[in-house]
C-alpha cells in the first residue's frame, strides 16, 4: 500500500486585495514573510479605509484577470462582456512624475488615473490604488504569512452546504497554500498554544504556525454574486465544533468560526521559492 506524504497542492495569490486570485505553479517567498505579490495593491476610500469584501459587497461582482508578466489587470463586471485592461506600474509611474512636478512647481495633481476612475465609477466614490511592495496588505499584520488549509478540509466543509463545491469554497475563504494528502482539519496541527508556535518545512522553507484564522461575513457570500447563503455562519460553527479533530488545541477556540492557519515566515527565507508538489513536514509542535 502507498502512503501520501502530505504535499503542496495549490498556490493562490491575491495582486489586488480583495479582487480574484492568480494560480501559480510555483511563488518566490517575500522578505517580508508573504508570497510575493500576495496583496501588493488594494483599494482605498478618501478616508483611507480599504475598500475590500468586508465592507463592500458590490467588490464581489467584479471579476478580474491580473498578468503578473506585465503587470496588466483586465477588469469587468460579473454578467457584462465589456473588459478593459489597465497596466498598473504605468499608471503608478505616471502618479510618481505628476507628484514631483506637483512639488516643482505647484501644478495640481489630477485626483484619478484610468483605474481609479474604473473603480470609482463603478462604487459611485472616490476610490484610490494603494500599493506596499514590502509588506502587502495582509488583513493580519502579526502573522503576514501565507493561510495554510488542507483540499480535504475544503471537501469537508462543502458538504455541510448543498449546492456548494469544493471550487465554491476555495473562492470563499481564499486560502494562499493548499495542503494535499491529509485528512480534513490536518492544518490544525499548525498551531498550538497561544504562547507557542509550530514550526513545519514545505520543501526546504520553514514556517511557523500561530493560530486558526477568524473568519468574517466574505465566507457567507457568494464569490461571483455577492449572495448571502442563508444560515452559513451557524451551520459552519455546529459543524466545526462538532468534527474538532482530537489534535487540535480547542483553547485557541473562543468561538468556532475559524478554519486554515495564519503563518509567519523567518527573515532567513526570503527569496526561496515554494513549489507545487513539495513535501509537507512538521518539525517542531511547540
Amino acid at each position: 500500500m502507498t502512503t501520501i506524504l502530505p504535499y503542496l497542492a495549490g498556490i493562490y495569490i491575491y495582486p489586488i486585495k480583495s479582487l480574484d486570485r492568480v494560480s501559480l505553479s510555483q511563488v518566490k517567498i517575500h522578505k517580508s514573510g508573504a508570497l510575493e505579490r500576495d496583496r501588493r495593491w488594494a483599494l482605498f476610500d478618501d478616508k483611507g479605509h480599504f475598500v475590500n469584501a468586508k465592507n463592500h459587497a458590490k467588490i464581489h461582482n467584479i471579476r478580474s484577470c491580473f498578468d503578473l508578466q506585465t503587470g496588466k489587470v483586465t477588469l469587468k463586471i460579473q454578467g457584462n462582456d465589456e473588459q478593459v485592461t489597465f497596466d498598473i506600474d504605468q499608471e503608478r509611474a505616471g502618479l510618481q512624475v505628476v507628484r514631483l512636478c506637483r512639488e516643482d512647481t505647484g501644478e495640481r495633481a489630477p485626483t484619478n488615473y484610468k483605474l481609479e476612475k474604473w473603480f470609482s465609477d463603478y462604487f459611485n466614490f472616490a476610490v484610490t490604488l494603494g500599493e506596499n511592495p514590502l509588506l502587502g496588505f495582509p488583513d493580519d499584520l502579526d502573522s503576514p504569512g501565507p493561510t495554510v488549509i488542507s483540499t480535504a478540509t475544503l471537501e469537508t466543509i462543502s458538504g455541510w452546504f448543498p449546492g456548494l463545491n469544493i471550487e465554491d469554497l476555495r473562492l470563499r475563504f481564499r486560502p494562499n497554500l493548499e495542503i494535499g494528502g491529509v485528512p480534513a482539519f490536518w492544518e490544525d496541527q499548525l498551531f498550538t498554544e497561544a504562547d507557542k508556535i509550530v514550526k513545519f518545512k514545505i520543501g526546504k522553507i520553514l514556517f511557523e504556525g500561530v493560530n486558526p484564522c477568524q473568519r468574517c461575513i466574505v465566507p457567507t457570500r457568494d464569490a461571483n454574486t455577492s449572495e448571502i447563503y442563508p444560515n452559513f455562519t451557524k451551520i459552519f460553527v455546529k459543524k466545526r465544533q462538532e468534527l474538532l479533530p482530537p489534535w487540535t488545541t480547542r483553547s485557541r477556540f473562543n468561538h468556532f468560526y475559524r478554519v486554515s492557519v495564519n503563518t509567519r515566515v523567518p527573515p532567513s527565507e526570503a527569496g526561496k521559492i515554494l513549489q507545487i508538489g513539495d513535501e509537507v513536514k512538521i518539525i517542531d509542535n511547540g
